[in-house]
């Protein structure tokens, strides 16, 4: 019975990052009551891909992938157009929406590191949602090019996460 629910919560939260894909939205909370003590409450959001260029300041979950990615548009040159990582074909999206981390325990060493050769179904990282460790496999065997977040940075469902060649 357990399993059932979590697998009807988990299609029930795919639902809603699709609502808020498909509607241009940028935040959806729902509650929904099982009985007396039981409930499921959830909040999908996501910022904007304009709201880093707009923000003066930076905003502690929107400036994290930037610093990874400022090298690559340095040295880009001008009148080139700077690659989405979203769209590379070996970009590996985030499924959901939670928190990353990039190793089994704060003091091991991380998953994956930049140039490390992998196999498919190795775990790139874990990201956390709703108290539950999700290991990340890699979906195809290669090299580990670019790695998009840090550990401890908030993703959406859909984030860019690693790049495999």
């Amino acid at each position: 019975m357990t399993d059932t629910k979590h697998e009807s919560d988990v299609a029930f939260i795919r639902a809603l990052a699709e609502l808020l894909r498909d509607n241009d939205l940028t935040e959806v909370q729902v509650k929904r009551d099982y009985g007396e003590d039981d409930s499921l409450n959830v909040r999908v959001s996501r910022v904007t891909p304009a709201a880093p260029a707009i923000a003066a300041a930076p905003l502690p979950v929107a400036a994290a992938p930037a610093p990874l990615a400022a090298p690559a548009a340095a040295a880009a040159p001008a009148g080139e157009a700077v690659e989405d990582p979203a769209s590379h074909p070996g970009a590996v999206l985030s499924p959901m929406v939670g928190t990353v981390y990039m190793q089994p325990e704060p003091d091991s060493a991380p998953f994956v590191t930049v140039g490390a050769s992998i196999s498919e179904g190795d775990t790139l990282l874990i990201v956390e949602a709703m108290k539950t460790m999700n290991h990340i496999p890699a979906p195809k065997s290669g090299t580990v090019k670019r790695i998009l977040v840090e550990d401890g940075a908030a993703v959406e469902y859909g984030s860019p996460l690693v790049i495999i060649e």
